[in-house]
């Protein structure tokens, strides 16, 4: 195989929509293969939601019964942010031609990427198309249907999450249940979670069904805990447990309602 196609990005998470980009990849004209390239971190980025190591494991999964997808690790095992030149002259010692894809949201940027003149004589750039935006004159087109966002997988994600928390709560019984969404509010998590216990005992009896019933999945970051208190640090989510007598003392409810109330 000659002529390939490299598809570079974040993938955080996958989803169908990569999927979609990919195999219409490989119908498009010469391109005999596609080599799907997830970042170490994106150069234009400074987090990622979910580990490398989980971003490379979830696209193998995804792409193994395709013959002509392969899943590189080369920026992976950079351990650092890599430029697609580089990427690019690393797969040109190997292949003869490349059309590198991007997404038609990439085009305000793209000449802003590093070494862009470079980069440019060395690739085809193949625009995959998105959200209606209009792809200029001078760029190959691929015509992809699918709309789902990482934004949105990750949503329904974390919706899956605190299904299993509350799910395990609830079966222990655990009393008043309440997830406050604080994506939008000026506050440290996406979402915190309050559960009454029935005592001292239930309270740190809740914590040891939670690490039963959600790890290895959720990273506890960190666990504060007393008899009558109980946080736990997911993240992106905080998991208070209480006794009746300090959730009425400490009225975290009502807190949480209002953060952000202020916000200008």
């Amino acid at each position: 195989m000659k002529t390939i196609a490299l598809f570079g990005g974040s993938f955080d998470p996958p989803h169908i929509g990569h999927e979609a980009i990919a195999k219409a990849a490989l119908n498009f004209k010469d391109i005999q293969k596609v080599v799907v390239m997830p970042t170490y971190l994106n150069p234009f980025k400074s987090i990622s939601h979910n580990s490398h190591e989980d971003r490379f494991k979830w696209l193998n999964e995804m792409f193994k019964d395709y013959k002509n997808i392969e899943v590189s690790r080369f920026e992976i095992d950079q351990k650092k942010k890599v430029p697609s030149i580089v990427t690019v002259k690393h797969l040109l010692k190997k292949y003869l031609k490349i059309y590198l894809i991007i997404g038609a949201d990439n085009l305000s940027t793209l000449k802003k990427w590093h070494k862009y003149e470079e980069l440019n004589e060395h690739v085809i750039f193949l625009v995959a198309s998105r959200d209606n935006i209009r792809i200029p004159k001078g760029y190959l087109t691929l015509n992809i249907d699918e709309k789902i966002s990482s934004t949105q997988i990750r949503r329904n994600k974390l919706q899956t999450r605190i299904k299993n928390i509350t799910d395990v709560l609830d079966k222990n019984k655990a009393e008043s249940i309440e997830v406050f969404d604080l994506k939008d509010k000026d506050y440290i998590v996406d979402y915190a979670i309050i559960a009454s216990s029935l005592g001292p005992r239930h309270t740190i009896a809740l914590l040891e069904h939670l690490k039963k019933g959600i790890k290895p999945a959720e990273a506890f970051n960190n666990v504060d805990e007393s008899g009558d208190w109980v946080v736990i640090d997911l993240g992106d989510i905080l998991i208070h447990i209480m006794t009746p007598e300090y959730r009425v003392k400490y009225d975290m409810e009502t807190f949480l309602s209002e953060v952000g109330s202020s916000k200008n």
